[in-house]
């Protein structure tokens, strides 16, 4: 599909595939949104809501993880790779700073207006990524988690992936970078939640307890929110694109 009222092109930043897509306006920078896909998928599947986002006015940039699109494939469906899904998210919280500096110095990012998104694994990258680096101004986390060691519980229940040999010194690293311990980085930044209430993937419950912890810590109501939509599964929804549209056409 071509869209006719953007710029899209393919790039590389550190050997990192992306898509970015801007509005055909000429600026010296844009406000600059992140966008991160789930399990399975690849920058290509995102591509319309990317071009959605660049029609308000953003630059959008969808990068490939490591073992989707460009960078490999893996049977995601066998028992013995499940785990390797903390694999990617930590590898995507790695990869943002050069991400974004290379965005900046040679992509017209506005330094001071970077937002991140992403659905799934998505969402679990972009909770990291809000917690480590204070220069990302808002989020959009879409059926995903802050709460890294619940959520990672209900994998090993649901899924087995604690009998990989691989796993425990992957569960080590993930549980360090779990981001619902780091919410003195997060309180008083522009946080929003999307959750489907019947996401048989992502349980949504580690993620509504966190909001509630994170929501005592806040000063202003307003820049924190979580919807829950309470008959939808684990997908984005239109409503939960323009939801996430207006918050960062008022946070970003």
């Amino acid at each position: 599909m071509e869209f006719n009222n953007i710029i899209e092109k393919k790039e590389y930043i550190k050997g990192i595939p992306l898509i970015i897509m801007r509005p055909l306006d000429e600026r010296q920078v844009y406000p600059t949104i992140i966008f991160y896909h789930g399990w399975t998928s690849k920058k290509e599947s995102q591509r319309f809501r990317g071009y959605i986002l660049a029609s308000l006015g953003y630059q959008v940039v969808i990068p490939d993880a490591i073992l989707h699109g460009e960078r490999g494939q893996i049977d995601y469906y066998a028992k013995e790779n499940a785990g390797r899904f903390w694999e990617v998210v930590l590898q995507n919280l790695n990869e943002f700073k050069d991400l974004s500096q290379g965005l900046i110095k040679d992509h017209q990012a506005d330094k001071d207006r970077i937002g991140i998104s992403g659905h799934s694994m998505g969402g679990f990258t972009s909770s990291g990524i809000l917690a480590d680096n204070k220069d990302v101004k808002t989020a959009v986390i879409v059926n995903g988690s802050f709460d890294w060691e619940k959520s990672n519980e209900i994998f090993k229940r649901t899924l087995g992936i604690n009998e990989a040999p691989y796993f425990k010194d992957l569960e080590k690293r993930l549980l360090k970078a779990n981001p619902a311990n780091k919410i003195e980085s997060l309180i008083e930044r522009p946080l929003l939640i999307l959750h489907g209430g019947a996401d048989m993937v992502v349980d949504i419950n580690p993620q509504r307890e966190f909001y509630e912890k994170l929501r005592g810590a806040y000063k202003n109501s307003e820049d924190l929110k979580m919807l829950v939509y309470e008959n939808l599964g684990h997908f984005m929804s239109v409503n939960m694109i323009e939801e996430m549209s207006k918050w960062f056409n008022k946070y970003l």
